[in-house]
């Protein structure tokens, strides 16, 4: 089980695009992972910089960083990569994770229904 943090644009988007980070937040704790998710930090929003202070000390305290469409523009995200790539964590794309998780399950029971027929 991993301790994943997702990152991805929150400024100038509506609602701060908490509906995209609950929903990878559901999908990839459904595959059994602890997850960091900053809409549940931060849920009342706050300065730019008091909201990434929080988020990136809960960052410290996971192994990778899942990323959600784009992260690549946003300021707060592109800094949390950077400081996760610096310190050796695992990057990858949170579409990209959930997937290769749910193939990972299909096959597994694909195998079990096998091993009992």
């Amino acid at each position: 089980m991993k301790r994943i943090y997702l990152s991805g644009p929150m400024t100038g988007l509506p609602g701060l695009n908490f509906a995209a980070f609950h929903a990878m937040t559901t999908n990839v704790r459904a595959g059994g992972h602890t997850v960091t998710n900053p809409a549940e930090l931060n849920p009342d929003g706050g300065t730019w910089n008091d909201c990434m202070r929080r988020d990136i000390a809960a960052l410290m305290d996971c192994d990778t960083v899942a990323t959600l469409p784009g992260w690549e523009h946003s300021k707060g995200a592109r800094l949390e990569v950077l400081i996760a790539e610096r310190l050796g964590m695992t990057v990858v794309d949170a579409h990209d994770l959930v997937t290769r998780e749910a193939v990972g399950r299909i096959r597994k029971d694909d195998r079990q229904a096998k091993a009992l027929s």
